[in-house]
């Protein structure tokens, strides 16, 4: 079963913030196929397009994770988890 993921992203976002998919899946320790990042500005304009974009490239589990910027600039979980159905 192929797993997509949604990065929630909430909050201010730095100046400079111009990460990947790929660059924060890792950073974050993500463990799925693909990655979609949903942010003010850039990413999918809202979750359910990047729940779209995840579903018709094949993925059959897709979770949503919430993350924010802290303090010193750094992308991080909080540990919350959106439920998407449908």
């Amino acid at each position: 079963m192929k797993t997509g993921a949604i990065l929630y992203i909430v909050g201010d976002e730095p100046d400079g913030f111009n990460a990947t998919s790929e660059d924060a899946a890792n950073r974050l320790n993500i463990k799925a196929d693909m990655v979609e990042i949903v942010s003010s500005r850039s990413g999918h304009f809202d979750i359910s397009d990047a729940w779209w974009f995840l579903t018709v490239r094949g993925m059959q589990h897709i979770v949503c994770k919430v993350a924010s910027f802290s303090q010193m600039g750094d992308l991080q979980l909080t540990g919350r988890e959106l439920r998407l159905c449908g």
